[in-house]
């Protein structure tokens, strides 16, 4: 079967939509726990239960890129995996308490029932069905380790959720991705719509953290410039980022494709998602007192957040070969150094800092790359290297200057 044109038009599908929806709850529980325990160890502990979650979500992504989820047996599966990750995440905020065992053995039947609908999307093909295998001591044993787990307390519970994540983390590695299918368009829009998810996060830590407040001038502000960040942190991605990384996925076949799925959205996308979600809770302290300067841990979250969702960008360009540029990488350290100063100030300027780095980057890049952003967005990741070299070669015969241009929003 060849890696370029899958058997028929796949879009993400409703299930897999209904299904995404216990995983935006379970992002919520992060922020729960993170809100109960605003402490260093609270954020290491929301973290682990992050990367848990994701890792999840993100083989069900890699698992209905590979087969139809609303097919016969296949749909009572999913509907299932559906109710195991609604038990997973109401477990999630005391996942590192008593409700441990509940989430371990909750965690184990995801993954299971992963196991078993991947086995099913791998029947008649060799390749596949080795990718199995490959897979299957991580996924049956960090399940079983994080059962352990939630029998333990303190740094030995946390040491073995250590060693659990890095076990499935690493799986992947493992035969460099031969036997895995990945179906271009319908990927990177599964993907796309996790940043979404993510992103109502942050809409939703608005809501909650104005509960009860009067709606005075600050508080108004404040939500506004909270969603300012966010429509930004939108912009960044779906502006030109995801087409040029779907043509660089569609460019490649077999292994090479899956290897480049693996580094930048299995792997890639979870700072970006992470710091999305650290970036809600900083927010949420903000809005429960807009005058006063924050603590350190929600400072960092505000600030450094945002940073670590553009470091994830900057990663991404690398990986496909696009270099660091400069908008990105200079926002990210400005909201890394705005961090520790975030505590001298009112909560509300430092959510206004945040904002004004935000949209002064989106600025930049619509300024400084119109052209290269109008022709990525014209092709909707329909273009290859080729394409882009034809495009560079035209433009500095027409205006020797712009080469140096197209290099900022080509990643």
């Amino acid at each position: 079967m060849s890696d370029r044109e899958p058997p028929h038009e796949q879009r993400v599908t409703p299930l897999e939509l209904f299904f995404d929806l216990v995983v935006a709850f379970a992002f919520t529980q992060v922020t729960t726990l993170l809100t109960h325990s605003p402490t260093w160890g609270g954020l290491l502990r929301g973290l682990l239960l992050l990367s848990a979650l994701w890792w999840a979500w993100s083989s069900y992504a890699w698992l209905t890129n590979m087969l139809d989820p609303e097919e016969g047996a296949v749909r009572l599966a999913m509907l299932a995996a559906v109710g195991a990750m609604l038990i997973l995440s109401l477990a999630a905020p005391h996942a590192f308490g008593s409700d441990g065992v509940i989430f371990g053995v909750a965690y184990l039947v995801v993954r299971g029932l992963h196991l078993v609908l991947f086995s099913i999307a791998g029947r008649g093909d060799r390749e596949q069905v080795r990718a199995v295998i490959r897979i299957l001591p991580g996924a049956i044993l960090t399940p079983i380790l994080l059962v352990v787990a939630g029998f333990l307390t303190g740094p030995a519970q946390l040491a073995v959720w250590g060693v659990a994540l890095a076990i499935v983390y690493l799986a992947p590695l493992v035969g460099h991705m031969r036997g895995f299918r990945i179906w271009p368009a319908h990927f990177v829009e599964r993907y796309g719509l996790i940043i979404i998810i993510a992103l109502g996060e942050s809409i939703v830590a608005i809501g909650v953290g104005a509960t009860g407040l009067p709606l005075d001038a600050g508080v108004v502000t404040a939500a506004l410039l909270g969603v300012t960040v966010a429509a930004c942190v939108w912009w960044s991605y779906f502006d030109w980022v995801i087409y040029s990384a779907q043509a660089r996925l569609t460019e490649l076949t077999g292994a090479a494709r899956a290897q480049l799925a693996r580094d930048a959205y299995a792997y890639g996308h979870l700072p970006m998602v992470g710091g999305i979600i650290l970036f809600a809770f900083g927010l949420k302290s903000t809005m429960s007192d807009v005058g006063a300067s924050l603590s350190a841990l929600p400072a960092l979250c505000l600030c450094g957040g945002i940073g670590l969702y553009l470091l994830a960008h900057v990663l991404l360009r690398l990986r496909v070969g696009g270099g660091f540029g400069r908008g990105r990488p200079i926002a990210m350290l400005l909201l890394f150094a705005l961090a520790p100063l975030a505590t001298l100030m009112p909560a509300l300027v430092a959510v206004a800092l945040v904002a004004a780095v935000c949209v002064g980057l989106i600025l930049y890049e619509v300024l400084r790359y119109r052209d290269a952003r109008a022709w990525i967005r014209s092709r909707r990741g329909d273009f290859t290297s080729e394409d882009v070299a034809r495009y560079q070669e035209s433009r500095q015969t027409e205006h020797p200057r712009t080469r140096r241009r197209w290099r900022g929003p080509a990643a």
